[in-house]
């Protein structure tokens, strides 16, 4: 059954609509741990440099929290209580909750309601789909970018160019890098979705498809593209020149006008988190290893794929315009949009 553009731009809507965001799942689930942290809203500079909060209001913030496919920086921040011992340095107690939610369109919804403060690594889909349709949603910094790590493996080892797709099923999640990655590798056969048959699956379901023989071909990432080359499966290609796989940290605007020298601390906090990552290496990957129930030479090999730098570049910003580019191209959304506009400067 081929997925007509009309189908898909009403699914993507009605996701950002009913629910809320990040990459490629589709359940969502929240829980909370309390920490001390701190915040202000005047903050000031004290002597030895940290900032002082001690005046904040903000008792409590709201984080999401995802792991998958590979997010060090999150594993190691609540392993390491990271952001609350941040706060606590800045001289207030902050609450601080986390949000399991793996759906990109369930992030946006949640930081829309005001049920999550931060999305603490979205998918850049999920960020334009959610300022297309109007959701007060700014880019704080970069979460990562990890284009190899995002995969078109087959079962046919005869299928090695875009055109070896034409008339094959592919499965994979809507509106995502994923998506992407397919769309511009069809491309460069001149082809588009429609010369194949596209198939709206989650990364798990479209694996299992995959194994099944229900599917020619599937779109995974992360472990699950990890799990896919260890078996023997055909790699068609990567995301690599294809998708930039930006992922980013999103807040509310309204939230960073109230609470910008607290948001100058979770940033802070977040530089530590990847200094952190880049000086203690074996201790990271057995975190990683651990709570992702992984061998840890997985964990190595898949690391080697992601930049994890917080900064935005000149590259993220051209990322991020040809999300919304493809977006619009593909009529997921309905106006081209200046993604310039979504980043807090």
């Amino acid at each position: 059954m081929k997925l007509a553009k009309k189908v898909l731009t009403s699914v993507l809507l009605v996701g950002v609509m009913a629910t809320s965001m990040v990459g490629c799942a589709s359940n969502s689930s929240t829980s909370a741990d309390s920490g001390e942290a701190t915040t202000t809203e005047t903050a000031e500079v004290t002597e030895t440099g940290a900032a002082d909060l001690s005046q904040s209001t903000l008792d409590e913030l709201t984080i999401t929290h995802v792991t998958s496919p590979l997010n060090v920086p999150s594993i190691i921040q609540k392993a390491n209580n990271v952001f609350v011992d941040e706060f606590s340095k800045n001289g207030k107690t902050i609450e601080v909750k986390y949000a399991e939610i793996t759906s990109g369109a369930d992030q946006t919804q949640a930081l829309a309601s005001g049920d999550v403060d931060i999305l603490y690594a979205v998918g850049g889909t999920s960020v334009v789909l959610a300022a297309a349709n109007g959701a007060d949603i700014k880019i704080l910094n970069m979460y990562s970018r990890s284009p190899e790590a995002f995969c078109l493996y087959s079962g046919d080892e005869t299928i090695k160019s875009a055109e070896d797709l034409r008339g094959k099923t592919v499965a994979g999640p809507v509106g995502t890098n994923l998506h992407q990655l397919l769309v511009a590798y069809l491309k460069e056969a001149n082809m588009t979705i429609d010369d194949i048959n596209y198939v709206n699956m989650s990364i798990p379901d479209a694996k299992a498809a995959l194994d099944g023989g229900s599917v020619d071909a599937a779109l995974v990432a992360g472990p699950t593209a990890y799990k896919s080359k260890q078996q023997g499966y055909n790699l068609v290609t990567d995301g690599k020149g294809l998708t930039d796989a930006v992922i980013a940290v999103a807040v509310r605007e309204d939230f960073y006008n109230e609470y910008k020298e607290e948001l100058e601390v979770f940033m802070n906090a977040q530089a530590s988190i990847i200094e952190y990552i880049n000086t203690n290496h074996e201790e990271t990957m057995e975190i990683v290893a651990t709570e992702l129930d992984l061998d840890k030479v997985a964990v190595e090999e898949m690391f080697a794929q992601y930049d994890f730098n917080i900064e935005v570049t000149e590259e993220d910003y051209k990322a991020f315009q040809n999300v919304a580019d493809f977006m619009y191209e593909t009529e997921m959304i309905e106006q081209p949009i200046n993604t310039d506009e979504l980043f807090i400067k």
